[in-house]
């Protein structure tokens, strides 16, 4: 039985006939939209109950992902209480006036919301999450800054409602790890890139992560369980058809790092399921976990 049969069956039950080879009692069962239910699911615990302790607060968070005062400057206190993220990729990305941005997992629109800045009012930026409450939190926190050239769409990463060839930049912040297919993602990805358009995509990957934990979906809903190997990771993007692909930036989490993203801080009244499981596994993970930032580029029509 594969990895990803294991999880499943974890999450739906051990006796489930769905995972049997020729079941027909749930035939609508799908190892990958199970795990994107468990996710949704999850995201959905987090951005409703933002900002109510420290657990998902913002001072770990930022600290660890790379936003300065300046850049969140003017922006609601609503999006800087539901930040999810392990970089800053709008940071380093040379986004230029009048540009077309896509943000795979926008979540409640702190990056797309950075990004705008850069594009400017002839610029575009879409933020896409499959998450209905994020979607909703995104589109209230952009209605409140008053940006108005940003725009959030509700879709998949793996099928992304985006035109082809449209996007001049792709940023992405501890999400692509959440998919089960990230083959999907990444030729997604190079299909709605402008020939010549970059990615710049922060993440999660992990080095020599024991099975078990990878069959724990509270630490795949924690962006850990479903990261891949570093080369696995950067293979899969070259896959696709990128080239140019680089790790600019890595950054390797200790055991306090973990208990600190996991918010250990927090009271088990406070602390979310995933939270206090990542907290327990800190000494499992320590050294195998590590935060990257990855740029790639999809090549010109020339080359």
């Amino acid at each position: 039985m594969s990895w990803i049969k294991k999880l499943v069956r974890r999450i739906v039950g051990g006796g489930s006939c769905c995972l049997d080879t020729g079941a027909t009692c749930c035939p609508q069962t799908d190892p990958g939209e199970v795990i994107k239910e468990a996710v949704k699911k999850n995201y959905a615990e987090l951005i409703t109950t933002a900002g109510t302790g420290c657990c998902g607060s913002t001072g770990t968070i930022e600290q660890l992902a790379g936003y300065t005062d300046e850049q969140l400057e003017g922006l609601p206190d609503g999006v800087r209480e539901t930040t999810f993220a392990c970089g800053n990729p709008v940071a380093f990305a040379e986004m230029k006036e009048g540009e077309v941005v896509l943000d795979i997992g926008s979540g409640a629109g702190l990056d797309a919301l950075l990004a705008t800045k850069k594009v400017g009012p002839n610029g575009k930026v879409i933020g896409l999450d499959m998450t209905p409450e994020m979607i909703e939190a995104a589109r209230a926190n952009a209605r409140r800054t008053g940006v108005e050239n940003v725009e959030f769409r509700r879709g998949d990463a793996e099928q992304m409602p985006v035109e082809d060839d449209s996007c001049d930049w792709i940023i992405s912040n501890c999400v692509i790890n959440l998919a089960p297919n990230k083959r999907k993602v990444f030729g997604e990805a190079y299909r709605v890139l402008r020939p010549g358009g970059k990615l710049m995509v922060s993440d999660i990957v992990t080095h020599g992560l024991p099975a078990e934990i990878r069959q724990d979906m509270a630490a795949w809903a924690g962006c850990i369980g479903g990261a891949p190997e570093e080369q696995e990771y950067l293979e899969t993007i070259r896959a696709a058809g990128f080239r140019q692909v680089e790790i600019a930036e890595k950054l390797t989490y200790d055991e306090d790092t973990i208990r600190g993203m996991s918010g250990e801080c927090c009271s088990p009244e406070g602390a979310s399921d995933v939270a206090l499981a990542l907290a327990e596994r800190a000494p499992q993970l320590a050294g195998r976990v590590s935060s990257v930032r990855i740029s790639a580029v999809k090549p010109s029509r020339e080359e």
